[in-house]
């Protein structure tokens, strides 16, 4: 069983400017070192000229984990997350995205979409959760879908921020 995960934000930022940011790996640096948790970090990172590749690290304090994650994990979490962005045509950029927890048996994987709108930019996110626990596993894809979508919420204002910033 999987569950599905649909975040929608927008920015008054141009969509160049958005990307520009969201792939820039000081601005992704000062991302982890604030909202990343315990030994976040950039593990890989490659940018050409077809688009920009990376591999981050994050970390979740098992005390900031609900209930029913805490029941089933023990200790903290390391969560492995790889990105992809390329420029498209139209102006905009796709992206995918593929979440692992190294020793769980759960991920996600999903696609985004920087794109212009009439006031700035958009930014669509779309990402299957899969956690293969019997019982309640369906449960724990909620709750992750869940903390998902309060991680993005972060990362947005965390990028709205930096860029009134600059």
């Amino acid at each position: 069983m999987s569950r599905s995960i649909d975040y929608r934000s927008t920015s008054a930022h141009p969509v160049d400017a958005v990307y520009a940011a969201m792939i820039d790996q000081n601005y992704l640096n000062r991302r982890l070192k604030e909202i990343g948790g315990r030994g976040a970090e950039i593990l890989e990172y490659d940018a050409d000229g077809s688009g920009v590749r990376y591999r981050l690290k994050h970390g979740l304090d098992e005390k900031d984990l609900p209930g029913v994650v805490r029941s089933f994990l023990k200790g903290d979490i390391v969560v492995e997350r790889r990105e992809t962005w390329t420029p498209a045509r139209d102006g905009s950029y796709d992206g995918t995205v593929d979440v692992r927890l190294p020793g769980l048996p759960a991920g996600a994987n999903g696609t985004m979409k920087l794109a212009p709108a009439a006031e700035g930019s958009s930014f669509d996110v779309h990402i299957e959760t899969k956690v293969n626990v019997p019982i309640i596993g369906g449960k724990i894809e909620a709750t992750v879908g869940d903390q998902i979508k309060r991680l993005l919420a972060m990362e947005t204002e965390f990028t709205h921020a930096y860029l009134d910033s600059l």
